[in-house]
């Protein structure tokens, strides 16, 4: 690591910035881990279209139908193929305390940059607010590495902004992704200020989040890798426009981007979120491959569906 449990926020305000991508994860027809597919996806990311962050082994990269060893082999694919080109923070997300705990100091080890970790899912508790206080208390004692909140509808409930406060104290609690209505993470950003990075994974709402409300981190989902190419780079090129000030730039370039958004959305199977994603990075040339079961895969007539709006999107190969 290249801080101190005690210079966690710090560094995060100091290095974690720009747009950080929630990786897919390949796996080959029979399902196992497609480590090389893992490896090309991560060289295209960093290199050909400049994403400044990873986020790996998440819901996205379908860490629920992972092994224990997978998620950690996940986590040092990651790290060799960054190398310093970009940042990495790995999900230790689970229901077992002490697979959290493992997974984290193995990140760690590794030499990740920052972990993150989705508030629990709490059977029969309907005051959850100092159980999940503790929670994060407890994880954050055991480990010296930087820690991103994650709260989202799946847990069963979400954090409210002033849970997420005090939270916020811990010492090494450096941000959170907040997949919550705007009107929450916006009162959240005002109650912290700068003692964490505030964020959430909406594309959409990124650019206003730039000019409105100051921000320096999108953390995270797949749009990244999706809505761009290595020789149509709208996302990277409005975010930078953006931050340099230039916002009719920013807000132009965006906007150009909606064809592509409609394509991404409207063709994408409420049941299957992860098929259609790697269906997706298919057409791009990345690598897909099936989702684990229980997941379900695209139908021919999803795929031709998808297809055909992937070719009028308007997306440069």
């Amino acid at each position: 690591m290249n801080y101190s449990r005690l210079d966690a926020k710090a560094y995060a305000r100091a290095n974690m910035k720009g747009i950080w991508a929630a990786a897919l994860n390949p796996f080959h027809e029979d399902f196992s881990f497609d480590e090389e597919g893992l490896r090309s996806n991560i060289r295209h990311w960093v290199d050909d279209l400049a994403i400044a962050g990873l986020f790996i082994a998440g819901k996205q990269g379908e860490f629920f139908s992972m092994s224990l060893d997978e998620r950690k082999r996940n986590f040092e694919i990651a790290v060799e193929e960054t190398a310093g080109k970009a940042g990495t923070i790995m999900s230790c997300s689970d229901q077992n305390f002490d697979t959290v705990i493992e997974l984290a100091r193995h990140a760690e080890a590794v030499g990740a940059d920052y972990i993150v970790v989705h508030a629990p899912i709490l059977h029969f508790i309907s005051d959850q607010d100092d159980t999940v206080y503790e929670y994060y208390k407890a994880i954050c004692e055991r480990v010296n590495i930087g820690i991103a909140m994650w709260s989202h509808p799946d847990s069963g409930y979400l954090m409210s902004p002033e849970l997420c406060a005090r939270v916020a104290e811990l010492p090494n609690i450096v941000a959170i992704k907040y997949s919550v209505p705007r009107p929450m993470y916006v009162q959240l950003k005002e109650m912290v200020g700068d003692n964490i990075l505030v964020s959430t994974a909406s594309e959409e709402e990124w650019l206003d989040n730039i000019l409105e409300l100051g921000w320096q981190l999108y953390l995270c989902s797949s749009p990244p890798y999706l809505l761009q190419t290595a020789n149509d780079r709208r996302m990277h090129d409005y975010t930078q426009a953006a931050f340099a000030g230039d916002a009719e730039r920013a807000k132009a370039i965006s906007a150009s981007l909606d064809p592509v958004r409609k394509a991404l959305r409207g063709t994408r199977p409420g049941g299957k979120p992860q098929a259609h994603q790697k269906y997706w990075q298919e057409l791009l040339g990345q690598v897909g491959g099936p989702v684990r079961p229980p997941l379900l895969q695209l139908t021919d007539a999803e795929r031709e569906a998808t297809r055909a709006a992937f070719e009028a999107c308007g997306l440069a190969l």
